[in-house]
């Protein structure tokens, strides 16, 4: 049986026709964390990604769709069908400890598929919000969750500052929510926690209703730890230095051949002549470390193509065309658009309201490669719009404290924002432009990370509001490394784009300051501490 595969693992149910959107399908969607746009054996990588590069020739190629460039945006835009800057992370991360996520009045995508009938398991990474009970993924359309609510832990001890974050969320047979956390399984390794748990709940499934699965490994973010007969299976051929690279690759074929075993119980069900696969990354790799984003520029927390262009591919029978690199634009939040239509929703059908979507439907995209869009909005971030309130929705004020002391155990994949940045950053059609202050990271050679170059002379973007000043503009299609500002060269196309920014204005998502809690650590265990309010 051929194997198809989708950018972020979707697996279908339906008839399909030439022309027609599949119906019901099952979906399957892989999220990998923080992972390098080279670091795939189909790009020229010495990591071993067999299942990964196999899934990703047979499927397309995803090579022009953006995420955001860290770990919480690109889940609340996967989740919701909306950018950032208007669910309010356009802040950046959740910090742990922090009182906000995605609001209540969102419709998640696993809630939108329940309601049309879909089985929903999340498994994994959630970092979309644990303050209150009603945040977490059991209460925000997941039949079952089973992972961590926040964006980082031990891959064995499953702990952050000493605290565990593994659990296992349901509701019982007479509707009861139930939160069980996972302190017998310290020792085992997450990654291979999550792809039994996938494998499992494809093959327990309950076959009268289409499947919505969403996996989404902690591989390869920090912790830089992976099991040591594991380096020596997977890891040989890479080179020392530097000396994280070994283990980092470890964590991507450890997570490679999770994939490949998914695909196995799949296949195994008969489910593949009906299902549509999806894998994406949630950003770049962290930039100048032990990921490589080699040849583009930059890495994760930068709005270069090396922190928001994702390595991606789609798989499914149900492709019309296969075997191929597509380069139509697409975004992370064009998959709930996408999955809608295919589930049927009628969103006016129910009580709570639709908020507007940023996505669009990429089926014919994808499937017959016609073009979908020509615009993506990388983020848009402006400090008038925090404002001050007692409320508990996007507290963003960080307290001051040494990271390193609380959280040394993960690196330093994960602060806070430069407050003092405030951008405007889009992609129309192949140009792409910067505006505003934004920090600069540079590139990566191809053969060595310990050789990655920082301009220092050039640390941000600087000015913002003059004409011309503070703004850069790169022509992607001749200049995919964004080395040449060509802003002067062309202001009409700057000024074009830059009238789209009072648009964008207009539907930004204001925020509140608030300082952190620490009030979730208890018991030896994190858990939400704000009463729901009713």
């Amino acid at each position: 049986m051929k194997l198809f595969l989708l950018t972020i693992g979707i697996v279908l149910f339906a008839d399909y026709g030439e022309s027609k959107t599949p119906k019901q399908p099952n979906i399957v969607m892989i999220l990998a964390d923080d992972m390098g746009y080279q670091d795939v054996g189909f790009r020229g990588s010495n990591i071993l990604t067999p299942n990964i590069d196999k899934f990703a020739k047979q499927g397309v190629i995803l090579e022009n769709h953006y995420v955001m460039p860290q770990c919480s945006p690109t889940r609340a835009s996967l989740m919701s069908g909306r950018y950032a800057m208007r669910t309010g992370f356009w802040k950046g991360n959740i910090i742990p400890n922090e009182e906000w996520g995605l609001r209540l009045n969102e419709t998640l995508l696993p809630e939108m598929l329940k309601r049309n009938g879909y089985a929903t398991h999340g498994i994994g990474k959630w970092h979309a919000g644990m303050y209150t009970w009603d945040h977490t993924p059991a209460k925000r359309g997941f039949d079952t969750f089973f992972g961590l609510y926040l964006g980082a832990q031990g891959y064995r001890s499953h702990k952050r500052s000493g605290h565990v974050d593994l659990r296992e969320d349901y509701h019982d047979k007479d509707g009861k929510f139930v939160d069980d956390i996972k302190f017998d399984l310290e020792g085992k390794y997450s990654t291979y926690l999550y792809t039994d748990r996938a494998v499992e709940k494809i093959e327990t499934r309950d076959k009268t209703k289409p499947l919505f699965l969403y996996l989404s490994y902690t591989a390869p973010h920090s912790p830089n730890d992976a099991p040591d007969d594991e380096v020596k299976r997977f890891a040989s051929q890479i080179p020392s230095s530097p000396k994280q690279r070994r283990k980092y690759a470890t964590q991507i074929s450890i997570m490679d051949e999770g994939i490949g075993k998914v695909m196995k119980t799949l296949e195994n069900e008969n489910m593949l002549d009906n299902t549509i696969i999806v894998f994406t990354a949630d950003n770049g790799a962290f930039y100048g470390k032990k990921g490589s984003n080699f040849p583009l520029r930059g890495g994760k927390l930068s709005l270069f193509e090396g922190g928001v262009r994702a390595v991606s591919f789609i798989n499914s029978p149900l492709l019309n065309t296969t075997g191929y690199t597509n380069t139509n634009l697409h975004h992370v939040t064009d998959w709930y658009a996408t999955f809608q239509k295919m589930a049927g929703d009628q969103p006016e059908k129910y009580s709570k309201p639709q908020l507007p979507l940023d996505g669009v439907d990429i089926w014919e995209s994808v499937s017959n490669n016609k073009p979908c869009r020509d615009e993506v909005l990388m983020n848009l971030r402006d400090h008038k719009m925090i404002q001050d309130s007692s409320e508990h929705e996007f507290l963003v004020k960080r307290d001051e404290f040494d990271l390193e002391e609380d959280f040394g155990e993960l690196g330093d994949d994960e602060f806070p924002d430069d407050d003092a940045c405030d951008f405007f950053v889009i992609r129309w059609k192949d140009w792409k432009l910067f505006k505003g202050t934004y920090k600069v990271q540079d590139w990566t050679n191809k053969n060595s990370l310990s050789d990655a170059k920082f301009d220092r002379s050039e640390d941000v973007l600087t000015g913002g509001g003059g004409t011309g000043s503070g703004i850069k503009l790169f022509d992607l299609s001749k200049d995919p490394r964004e080395e040449h500002n060509v802003a002067d060269k062309h202001p009409d196309v700057v000024k074009s784009i830059l009238e789209k920014l009072p648009g964008y204005m207009k539907n930004m998502t204001k925020i509140n300051k608030r300082t952190r809690s620490k009030e979730g650590m208890k018991g030896n265990a994190w858990v939400p501490w704000v009463e729901n309010k009713k």
